[in-house]
């Protein structure tokens, strides 16, 4: 027997599908069929997401390759200290471990909200309804529906499984959520002749939706994970989440130092054994630790736990302008963006319908403000509207309008909400907007009603005014509401609707459908004859025959309007080189006439249906996301599908949404944004940002923070390896020209260091780190904006950035070694009288404020170290700390035994001082030269421009 999901019940009959389930629709199932069919297809309910355990968590966090390098370096240095003895305390490897926990725990505290997005969808679907069981309607935990039931949907029900439906009255449901429709839909039990996307089902209610207006009977055909719903959360669970591009680049950026640090060990541990020899195993283990010390000046120790601080202080300027980030190596992606895919409602527009124009036999009146708040202008070409024709018909459109309808607005807490149905709720702003409006309708009371039915597509209202007549409002589609009218309003009077005026306001109905516009009309009547003696209308006599003879009012434009600041801040993305594309489950033409509004597609722009997509291979949609920007009437496995083909592309990926629909999307996209006010719990819990305005120009500006990151990073990676590089030539050129600078006289060690392991580690994890993090939240140089975003293979260190490392690194190197041969007797520089210790003490420091020197050439690759120079004042505090613990270093007793270090006097400082400022003035002149290389190209290729 097939099972609910390998049929279409959109297609099938009702009474075929009642049938296959075994269910009378006047009766429904009986308790044991209920409890027996409980036990065969299972709760109602979700699979919950599977959580992932503490231990793995922190795994995950260890198995970044910097990580794992560092790991490398605390092997090393253990054995190392073994093979020495193991005397007192391994200091090099506590410290690193102590730095490796630090990053464990920040990347923990930061990112310690397991997934919980298929949870959060049982959470969402998890309510009661009404059922028909053994003839009887009863209430019921949705989790207890099982299919066959039959579902009675009244207004303000949520649904609670998919069903099919058996019949209707005016049934209305909001899927927004599910499917992207901006109204709600109107249901159908009609059966389809063929299967059609999700959004067109009109004889399907789906399990997640809530009915806004109308009641129905609808028969359940599938529960739990085998509902529309339940597919989202296959996808979602299904969904691989791939790694940010700031993840796949430290995680280049790790293998490639591994590489160089063992490199760089091999290299000088062999070149010592082949120039000094190794005859001992005490000169085996000092070449050793000579390797071990070059690994840790080559790792820069500090970066990991710096990179995580700098994200997090990313993280919490996000929050300061409303982009909460979930991950910390998140914050930079969206920087990196080349593509922000995003929904349409509610994310571009503010899913709030909203009546933009009202078109009567005088004219066309346009009103201002958008969604439910009642605010904005009432105007006609472009000027305020004066009492006259015009302004008296659109008080009758609007006033009738919202006296035919049975939705409120209400203002809570400043927020202005509706309740009922969103279209109707359009009415009730839009009387507010235009005077006397809203007032008029307010003086009059309903006395009767003939409810709108998807068959007749209007309905109507019988209103009486204190010691006034009967009235009739009605309000319907257009082509069928103009059959009911025989006269047409004028200004204060009514003229015979003529055939010449009845053409004329269906090709103003035309005009607005063309322009995406809802239309709906409405006209009334006086009806003296159907008071009866109480002033009602008689119950007999009030009925479709009293929709007769009516008097055309007008018609309105409806849309769900863009958000106001949307359209700058796009406009923003293009001139930052990101590229905007639309995917939207709502209609072709409305998903078009928005994008054009916005400026995402051109005037001959147009949207790619869903229904296009399914005949698509991988290969050809590839070829049409090149070009396409606008999809509409799209399923959640379509936008999956688009996303993916964007990824394929080479493009980084940032998708918005706030419906369940967007969830699979938002996982996989390289950054998932979900809207913090409208989104549902599953797309924030999918998604890595969450706005906390709902506001599409946050996006923009988290775009440039994220770019600033990215600059910032590369700032400290610059500085870092800069000092890093200096520190590992340092020791490489110590130890292989010893002999030259006097070193080798001046110690009677086998192999003589001109640095000690525990000096390189004071300078990477003391005195480096605080610049570093300075430079994390250096202010913006350049207009990060004004550039295009970088290429998915663009490497944060590339060849320009290695030039400046090695020019940097030998020239650290140079003065360290000229310092300390200044103060050594026997070497070049002949005059030095002090002690190996003095002299080591004094190339200390040197590299050290080399290393501060560095941290102003760090912050551009070509702009001079003095340009806005006292613009970061955390870097200014920053040297000025790494100055005062170095002299502690040096001077004081305790950290001299620590750390091998000798004091020094006033000459000592000046010439370490001058030694280091070297390093800046050398890259001054590199800058320099750079800077005039770039205008004479530019210089060169402006006459051959002028010719072009």
């Amino acid at each position: 027997m097939p099972t609910p999901r390998d049929l279409d019940p959109a297609c099938e009959d009702p009474a075929d599908v009642a049938g296959r389930l075994g269910v009378d629709p006047e009766t429904g199932l009986a308790a044991a069929d209920v409890d027996e069919r409980l036990r065969s297809h299972g709760a109602n309910e979700l699979r919950p997401a599977r959580r992932v355990p503490v231990w793995r968590r922190v795994l995950a966090q260890l198995a970044d390759p910097l990580i794992l390098l560092l790991l490398a370096a605390v092997v090393v240095s253990v054995v190392a200290w073994i093979v020495e003895g193991a005397h007192g305390w391994p200091i090099d490897a506590l410290v690193i471990l102590a730095i490796i926990a630090l990053n464990a725990v920040l990347g923990l505290v930061q990112e310690s909200r397991a997934e919980r997005a298929v949870a959060a969808l049982a959470v969402m679907t998890r309510a009661h309804s009404t059922v028909l069981r053994d003839g009887g309607l009863r209430t019921v935990p949705s989790d207890e529906l099982v299919p066959g039931d039959v579902l009675a949907l009244a207004e303000g029900d949520r649904v609670g499984a998919d069903a099919r439906l058996v019949r209707a009255n005016a049934l209305r449901v909001a899927e927004a959520s599910l499917t992207g429709e901006s109204e709600a839909v109107e249901k159908d039990p009609a059966t389809l002749e063929h299967r059609v996307p999700l959004g067109d089902r009109r004889d399907m209610v789906f399990a997640g939706t809530a009915v806004s207006r109308g009641t129905g009977r609808a028969i359940v055909t599938g529960t739990g994970m085998a509902t529309e719903m339940g597919t989202i959360a296959t996808m979602l669970d299904e969904t691989i989440e791939e790694p940010t591009p700031l993840q796949v680049e430290v995680d280049h950026l790790g293998r490639m130092l591994g590489r160089i640090v063992v490199g760089i060990a091999i290299v000088v541990m062999l070149t010592v054994t082949i120039v000094q020899g190794v005859d001992t195993a005490e000169d085996f283990v000092t070449v050793l630790l000579l390797g071990v010390s070059l690994a840790v000046a080559a790792v820069p120790e500090g970066l990991p736990a710096i990179m995580s601080l700098v994200l997090a202080l990313g993280v919490q300027r996000m929050a300061r302008r409303n982009a909460v980030v979930k991950q910390l190596s998140s914050v930079e992606t969206l920087g990196s963006a080349s593509v922000i895919c995003t929904d349409k409602t509610g994310t571009l527009t503010t899913n709030e319908m909203t009546i933009q124009r009202v078109v009567t036999a005088s004219g066309t009146v346009d009103l201002g403000g958008v969604g439910y708040a009642p605010v904005g202008d009432a105007t006609a070409t472009g000027r305020e509207l004066a009492e006259g024709p015009l302004l008296s018909e659109a008080r009758l459109v609007l006033g009738a309008g919202s006296l035919v309808n049975d939705a409120q607005l209400a203002q809570h807490d400043g927020r202005w909400e509706i309740e009922g149905d969103p279209t109707e709720a359009a009415f009730l702003v839009a009387a507010r907007k235009v005077a006397g409006a809203a007032e008029e309708a307010a003086q009059y009371g309903r006395v009767g009603e003939v409810p709108f039915s998807s068959e007749r597509k209007m309905m109507s209202t019988a209103h009486r005014r204190e010691g006034g007549d009967l009235v009739v409002l009605s309000k319907g589609a257009p082509d069928v509401l103009l059959q009911h009218c025989t006269r047409v309003q004028v200004g204060d009077g009514v003229v015979p609707l003529d055939p010449v005026r009845r053409a004329r306001a269906l090709a103003e109905v035309e005009t607005l459908s063309e322009e995406a516009f809802r239309t709906l009309a409405v006209a009334y009547r006086p009806a003296p004859e159907l008071a009866g003696g109480d002033g009602r209308p008689d119950a007999a006599g009030f009925d479709e025959d009293a929709e007769e003879d009516l008097v055309y009012a007008g018609v309105v434009g409806i849309i769900d309007p863009p958000r106001p600041e949307v359209r700058s801040a796009i406009a923003d993305a293009h001139a930052a080189g990101i590229r905007v594309v639309m995917i939207t489950g709502d209609h072709p033409a409305t998903a078009a006439r928005i994008a054009r509004d916005l400026g995402i597609i051109g005037e001959d722009g147009i949207a790619l249906p869903g229904a296009r997509l399914d005949g698509m291979t991988d290969r050809q949609l590839r070829d049409a996301v090149r070009t396409v920007s606008v999809f509409a009437r799209v399923a959640p496995e379509h936008k999956l599908r688009i996303v993916d083909a964007l990824q394929a592309e080479g493009l980084v990926v940032a998708m918005t949404g706030d419906g369940v629909n967007d969830a699979p999307a938002l996982k996989s996209a390289d950054i998932g944004i979900a809207m913090g006010i409208t989104g549902t719990e599953v797309t924030k819990e999918a998604a890595k940002m969450v706005l906390a305005d709902d506001d599409f120009a946050t996006i923009v500006h988290a775009v440039r923070e994220g770019r600033v990151i990215f600059d910032n990073i590369r700032k400290f990676l610059r500085y870092l390896l800069y000092s890093n590089m200096g520190e590992v030539l340092t020791v490489f050129l110590g130890v292989v020209f010893a002999g030259v600078l006097g070193f080798a006289g001046a110690s009677d060690e086998a192999v003589v260091l001109p640095l000690l392991a525990t000096q390189i580690l004071w300078i990477n994890l003391v005195t480096d780190s605080g610049p570093a993090l300075a430079m994390g939240v250096d202010p913006e140089v350049d207009d990060v904006m004004a550039r295009p975003p970088r290429g998915l293979h663009d490497r944060a260190i590339d060849l320009g950035m290695w030039i400046g490392i090695a020019t940097t690194g030998i020239v650290i190197a140079i003065a360290t070694l000229i310092t300390m041969d200044a103060f050594l007797p026997g070497g070049l520089i002949p005059g030095g009288a002090d002690t190996f210790e003095v002299a080591r003490t004094a190339g200390f420091t040197t590299l050290v404020f080399a290393g501060l020197f560095t941290a102003f050439n760090a912050r551009s690759a070509t702009s001079s170290a003095f340009r806005s120079v006292f613009a970061n004042r955390w870097l200014w505090g920053a040297v000025a700390l790494a100055v005062l613990l170095q002299v502690a270093v040096v001077s004081w007793a305790p950290l001299q035994v620590a750390f091998g270090t000798a004091s020094l006097d006033a000459a000592h400082w000046a010439v370490c001082v001058a030694m280091a400022s070297s390093v800046l003035w050398v890259e001054e002149l590199r800058k320099l030269g750079i800077r005039l290389a770039g205008r004479r190209r530019a210089d060169s290729a402006s006459p051959r421009v002028r010719a072009a």
